[in-house]
């Protein structure tokens, strides 16, 4: 890491290296290794998105809502950010808040099956199991998305 961090121009090496450990579970380590990846001068939105979604897995949710809302001022609206935003949401079980936002991901990227499948896990935990199954159905089979949901 630290021959890494010498040279200014692996910053996309740094940042490759520390999304793959928050995707391997190593969140904490993943976290740091992000943060050294760009700088608060020269911020990269697609880095405090993911240093969001690692602090959330720390249980750092109100933190982790700072990273994806300074992603959001860069990024206005990207359906990945406001994706993450909305299951931060539900981690908390602020599931309305979870799925307005999630809903907001939606409209602007209807296509993303991530999107579609973590708005049908917000409407779902609500106990509104046939929307739902409505949502999920575009991406799976109908048994699977009964299953799922």
């Amino acid at each position: 890491e630290q021959a890494v961090l010498a040279n200014p121009g692996n910053k996309t090496v740094l940042g490759a290296y520390g999304r793959a450990l928050v995707d391997n579970g190593n969140y904490q380590q993943g976290f740091d290794t992000l943060s050294k990846a760009h700088t608060p001068a020269n911020p990269d939105w697609r880095i405090l998105s993911i240093q969001g979604t690692a602090l959330d897995q720390l249980g750092n949710h109100e933190e982790a809502r700072r990273y994806y809302t300074s992603a959001l001022k860069i990024v206005p609206d990207d359906p990945s950010v406001l994706s993450n935003l909305g299951l931060s949401y539900v981690l908390t079980k602020d599931l309305s808040k979870a799925e307005a936002t999630l809903r907001r991901a939606y409209e602007r990227n209807p296509n993303d099956a991530r999107v579609r499948q973590n708005l049908g896990l917000a409407v779902g935990l609500q106990g509104r199991f046939a929307e739902a199954e409505a949502i999920v159905r575009a991406d799976l089979p109908p048994d699977q998305a009964a299953a799922n949901v």
